[in-house]
């Protein structure tokens, strides 16, 4: 009933005129983002955080923070529904979490149900939504009142845990990933050490001595990147939309989504929750589990409306999911979540136990804006189908200075320094190269953010030890935590190995 009060109170701050307005232009940002190929969450959520400061400056620290990250939230949950129209238009998937469902939402969309598909998808991302939200509603609390017993050993070992779980699923090769959680950590230590005040690899220069700009970093590694990647490789689709014939789906159509609907979406929350997981994980596991209890499995690849409805549910409920580790520990669990604890932590609100304590307008607010959003973006995606499919024809040489325009502005507009703009342009060049050599960028951010809290938490953790690192293992949260930690590094690691020496033993 406790938490039934507070979403009371999270919706008189979500239904304010000027947040209602927020939630609305993150929502079809979002979407448009989704829709267009290559974006990504992650890249139009860094590209909006100076947008939002400058929209926010008026507005009080509190009202300022809830608005921002309403708007930035609703860009990061529409993203997830718009990836789906490329995907079964083009055969191309907006972004990483959609792949899945390009299998059979493209066969659909060559057969004339391209519609059908992309209302499926926005009725299965709604539901997911819904039912992640309410699993939020009623987790939310109790698991920060939890985690506000945890000491600074026990932080410690969550936001190792957290590093390890990102780094452990991110891209191809976990050596790579692994590379840049070091990176971002090491890019975390410049500046000055809170501590004892000693100044660390600034080089002397003055702009150094407050460190590297989360924002800067982050609006130069994706946004900026993914333009270099785009010129550079001159990318182009050469794909033809598949036309769009009948929107709503049928009874028949309903009754064979609604089962892999529900299943995704819970499965989607579930591995949502677990750091690093992710969207991606979550639509391949529903996907298959809805080809293994199928009685029909044949025709999944063929144009299966299941589909679509169950990697679409599992993408959006995973997204929901996600922010529970994030509002009730402070714990990221993918890239784009770690650029929302970032935009948080510039407005002096740190996620985690205390942010349902000390700042409950903005956790509240953004919980009741996402209920809000998802009402939206149904609205919006029922009867606009067609508009959103027109985005994909947008040509590359008016997309692109808008975005390098809306980078070199907005980082400019916040930070007021020609350093930034330097740094930002030189982040670009370095996410573009990364990219290009399958080096993934998401842990650097990462690292970047929890860095200054792994420090901290580490070194009060020592001091009242008297230096003595056994107290990481002497409490048994933190313990559990290092030994999940090792297991998540170790586990794909012995399996790699193991899949090797039997591809040995096979050939000799």
């Amino acid at each position: 009933m406790e938490s039934l009060q507070f979403l009371a109170e999270g919706f008189y701050t979500a239904l304010q005129w000027h947040n209602l307005l927020f939630a609305l232009v993150g929502v079809i940002i979002g979407t448009a983002v989704g829709v267009l190929p290559g974006i990504g969450p992650m890249s139009g959520v860094a590209l909006l955080i100076p947008v939002t400061a400058s929209f926010t400056s008026g507005l009080d620290p509190e009202s300022a923070a809830a608005s921002s990250i309403i708007l930035l939230a609703g860009v990061y949950y529409g993203a997830m529904y718009g990836g789906s129209t490329t995907s079964i238009l083009l055969n191309t998937p907006g972004e990483s979490s959609s792949v899945v469902t390009a299998l059979d939402g493209y066969q659909l969309a060559k057969k004339g149900k391209a519609g059908v598909a992309l209302s499926i998808a926005a009725i299965g991302s709604f539901v997911a939504g819904i039912i992640s939200l309410v699993g939020l509603v009623l987790m939310a609390k109790p698991l920060s009142e939890m985690a506000l017993k945890f000491g600074p050993a026990e932080y410690f070992s969550l936001m190792i845990l957290g590093l390890c779980a990102v780094s452990g699923l991110a891209g191809k090769s976990m050596t790579k990933a692994l590379m840049m959680t070091v990176l971002g950590l090491l890019l975390a230590t410049i500046g000055l050490d809170s501590v004892s005040g000693v100044a660390r690899f600034t080089y002397e220069i003055p702009t150094l001595y407050s460190g590297l700009e989360f924002l800067t970093i982050a609006v130069g590694l994706f946004a900026l990147g993914e333009v270099f990647k785009t010129i550079l490789e001159k990318e182009s689709d050469g794909g033809v939309v598949s036309k769009i014939g009948r929107i709503l789906p049928t009874r028949q159509d309903l009754k064979e989504s609604s089962g892999p609907i529900t299943r995704g979406s819970l499965l989607g929350f579930f591995i949502g929750v677990l750091p690093g997981a992710g969207a991606t994980l979550a639509s391949f596991f529903s996907y298959i589990m809805e080809k293994k209890i199928s009685k029909n499995p044949a025709k999944f690849g063929k144009g299966a409306i299941e589909g679509v409805a169950a990697p679409e549910s599992a993408n959006n409920a995973a997204s929901g999911g996600a922010m529970i580790p994030l509002l009730t520990l402070g714990i990221p669990g993918s890239g784009t979540t770690a650029i929302l604890m970032g935009a948080l932590i510039m407005y002096n609100v740190q996620p985690g136990p205390l942010l349902f304590e000390e700042h409950p307008q903005v956790a509240w607010g953004l919980i009741a804006s996402m209920f809000i959003g998802n009402f939206m973006l149904l609205i919006l995606n029922m009867p606009l189908v067609k508009v959103f499919a027109k985005v994909i024809e947008t040509p590359a040489k008016y997309l692109l200075p808008i975005i390098i325009a809306i980078s070199f502005f907005g980082v400019y507009a916040v930070q007021f320094s020609t350093f930034d703009l330097i740094l930002l342009l030189i982040c670009g060049i370095v996410g573009y190269y990364l990219q290009k050599h399958d080096f993934p960028i998401a842990p650097i951010v990462l690292g970047l953010v929890l860095g200054p809290m792994i420090e901290n938490n580490m070194r009060r953790a020592l001091t009242s030890s008297n230096g003595d690192f056994m107290v990481f293992l002497q409490s048994p949260a933190s313990l559990i935590f290092l030994i999940i930690a090792l297991m998540w590094v170790l586990i794909p690691l012995l399996l790699k190995l193991r899949g090797r020496n039997v591809i040995i033993n096979d050939e000799s």
